[in-house]
């Protein structure tokens, strides 16, 4: 199910969406999650250790969540794939005629003659009817397929780097001024990532880096203002 391409020296870019979702989803929640925390803490008290022991615990704690999360997700995603497959290759050794038939009316559908669709369901059945039924019924395909494992790597892995953003500053930053260096340069991080999201799967860059950095804000924002108002890390 691995169709070439007709032009391999300039890939689609819907093939980079598996890894490119979670780690861009990784990265921003390493971003907006630690910084928050640690936006919240230093709102609350101006210890500076107790800020550093709450940035580190969250980014441990957030990698290893994002990880687990997005492998039991994406697993999730899989399995349906997986029954849904076996449930084609059952119907094809059961009732082979009626599974062209339907490949047929999906190209007939499509815009083709019935003749045509006929000739082509034909076909493709006499090459691989699974792999023909998987992609044109199910709407599956090998770029798309759900990889788990994949997937949480890609957000662990950047979600650990992007969180340290905001750890690092907060502990070379002075006691009194954490609270604006982690603001600023987790800003700038938001910043930065929505341009690269924006440059590996090929989107406007200024909607995609007003889009991270606005949500970015409003969430720093309002977990800054609960440590502020009530004295309490959140």
């Amino acid at each position: 199910m691995d169709p070439a391409s007709a032009h391999p020296d300039d890939p689609h870019f819907v093939h980079r969406t598996g890894w490119l979702r979670a780690a861009v989803l990784g990265a921003n929640d390493g971003i907006v999650s630690v910084s928050s925390l640690i936006l919240g803490v230093a709102a609350a008290t101006p210890e500076a250790q107790a800020i550093l022991v709450a940035g580190v615990a969250g980014l441990v704690a957030g990698a290893m969540s994002m990880a687990a999360g997005e492998y039991i997700s994406v697993s999730s995603q899989r399995d349906s794939e997986q029954a849904d497959i076996s449930r084609e290759q059952q119907a094809l050794t059961q009732t082979p005629q009626h599974e062209q038939e339907e490949l047929a009316e999906i190209y007939r559908s499509r815009g083709l003659s019935a003749e045509t669709a006929a000739i082509v369901a034909r076909e493709l059945s006499a090459l691989d009817p699974l792999a023909a039924h998987v992609r044109d019924e199910l709407g599956l395909s090998e770029a798309l397929a759900a990889r788990p494992l994949q997937a949480a790597l890609s957000s662990g892995v950047t979600f650990s780097v992007a969180a340290a953003v905001p750890v690092i500053a907060a502990y070379l930053a002075p006691a009194t001024s954490i609270i604006p260096a982690v603001l600023v340069v987790s800003v700038v991080a938001l910043a930065i990532l929505g341009a690269l999201g924006a440059r590996a799967g090929a989107a406007p860059l200024v909607p995609a880096v007003v889009r991270v950095v606005g949500w970015g804000i409003f969430a720093m924002a309002i977990t800054a203002a609960v440590g502020w108002l009530f004295g309490v890390s959140v």
